[in-house]
């Protein structure tokens, strides 16, 4: 096949190299997980991304060797024409016309069909969590162990239209890049500046105009004593009102009401801190502001700080990355019979491991197998053989819980990332129900435990305390400590409780 002489130049000739063996690869690449059903994000990445971009890469060569190639023959033919002739006459033009155009019009599928693939994949679970694998391990191991596992991640962090697909790939460059540089902060800082709405993911499913039914939840505890007592508390939780027709009148929801706009100001990036709060009635315009008596705004501050409109993220704040305290996954775990509950001391033991600091998830799960098997042949040296079993069944459910919950690479752990719902380890509710949120007219926002559930059983398994239908039980501390749970709130001694 006659080509024009423009053609045969280094650059071309390695451009087309270029182009040909990426096509190649890409077929090859293609075949191999056609016929392995492989849905492996990076040979995704090379298929439709990588390879593409190399293959691009080689055919913009052709022409610029061409262009050169022709200027260098104009420069030593005198009277030579400016502008390149193309002569349908001759077979070579005619050849090169017609690779370029079946060239172009496949290029154009191959194209459309990347694009479309290098799309999904961008979409995908896998891309978002593990092609980054040490830097969203913490994030994506608590996402396939929380309620929305089934949910992709795509359809929080980006939703629906163009626009903030587009605006997430453009700050997705920079993570890119830092990721990269090793510039990546350890943690990941939260919140994220740039998160989508609420009003405009989570509440595609969970609208706000939704009647939740008032929820029972029962919480098994258990005690740090030889026996690990377990503790058993029975919540009414008062989501809505007692009543469909009421609505969002009464009940946790009653803060994103739509006749009621709560607005707040958070003194930390986190906003475990929040000292000013602003409600509004959007049908009487009934204006009241609360500030915390003991930790106000001065004025820089007020002008400062971002004024924030309450909605879903600032009590459901790890709705998908919940990292649960060691006391609170260790009574999942024996309660789920992954850690022997007659084994002594066992919860006792599991705080004294998880309450120290290691620098690798490596160390912590050697630290975890060695310091239980030193604490039962030091302790209990008559069952390290009748109960060797539970003794390794103990060591797993640990690790397990340790493997879901604390990630020291990145600096990951329940206290760098608090969750606000509820109140035990972290303030959450308390934030703001703390009866130190005062207004000017001597309202306050009231701490009172029945505002948002009630007691309905609580005690032993041999001794329940159970209540009248429409009366709840005043709470009763596990241990002995008098009246102090009605003055302090539960995060003052259980955020440091081992």
């Amino acid at each position: 096949m006659h080509l024009p002489k423009s053609t045969k130049n280094l650059l071309t000739i390695a451009g087309a190299t270029i182009s040909i063996v990426s096509l190649l690869i890409i077929a090859l690449l293609f075949m191999i997980s056609t016929l392995i059903e492989s849905d492996n994000s990076y040979l995704g990445i090379f298929i439709y991304m990588a390879l593409p971009a190399l293959m691009v890469f080689g055919l913009i060569l052709i022409p610029i060797g061409m262009i050169r190639a022709k200027r260098q023959e104009k420069r030593k033919v005198e009277g030579a024409p400016e502008y390149p002739l193309w002569d349908f006459n001759k077979p070579s033009t005619r050849n090169a016309a017609a690779i370029f155009l079946i060239g172009t019009i496949c290029l154009a599928i191959l194209s459309s069909i990347g694009s479309f693939q290098a799309f999904h994949i961008t979409e995908s679970n896998e891309f978002c969590g593990k092609l980054c694998h040490e830097t969203m391990k913490p994030e994506y191991t608590a996402y396939q162990n929380s309620p929305h596992s089934r949910v992709r991640c795509v359809e929080c962090h980006v939703g629906s239209g163009a626009g903030w697909y587009v605006r997430s790939k453009a700050t997705g460059l920079y993570q890119v890049y830092a990721v990269l540089t090793n510039q990546i902060p350890r943690p990941i800082e939260t919140p994220i500046q740039n998160l989508r709405p609420a009003m405009e993911t989570c509440e595609h499913c969970h609208w706000p105009q939704k009647f939740y039914d008032r929820k029972q939840k029962n919480i098994i505890s258990y005690l740090a004593d030889e026996t690990t007592s377990a503790w058993n508390v029975h919540l009414q939780m008062k989501t809505s009102a007692s009543n469909s027709a009421q609505g969002l009148a009464q009940g946790i929801h009653w803060h994103i009401n739509p006749d009621v706009k709560i607005e707040y100001m958070a003194s930390a990036r986190n906003r475990d801190k929040i000292p000013w709060v602003k409600y509004t009635n959007l049908k009487t315009n009934e204006v009241t502001i609360f500030e915390d008596s003991d930790n106000k705004l001065s004025p820089a501050q007020h002008d400062s700080l971002e004024l924030r409109k309450m909605d879903c993220i600032d009590c459901h704040n790890r709705p998908s990355h919940n990292y649960k305290a060691p006391q609170n996954f260790i009574d999942e775990l024996i309660t789920a019979g992954k850690i022997p509950h007659e084994l002594p001391d066992v919860k006792m033991m599991a705080m004294n491991i998880l309450y120290q600091d290691y620098s690798t998830t490596d160390s912590a799960m050697l630290a975890i197998k060695t310091q239980v098997h030193e604490y039962y042949t030091t302790m209990y040296p008559k069952l390290v053989e009748p109960k060797k079993k539970e003794i390794e069944q103990t060591i797993s459910g640990i690790q397990e819980g340790y493997g879901q919950n604390f990630f020291p690479e990145m600096g990951v752990k329940w206290t760098v990332h608090a969750n606000h719902i509820g109140h035990m380890e972290t303030e959450g509710c308390f934030r703001c129900h703390n009866d130190r949120h005062k207004s000017e007219s001597g309202k306050v926002i009231s701490r009172d435990c029945n505002l948002c559930h009630e007691i309905v059983a609580q005690g032993t398994d041999t001794a329940m305390q159970i209540s009248s239908s429409f009366k709840p039980l005043d709470f009763k501390h596990p241990v002995e400590i008098n009246d102090e749970w009605k003055t302090k709130l539960c995060s003052e001694c259980h955020a440091k409780l081992y």
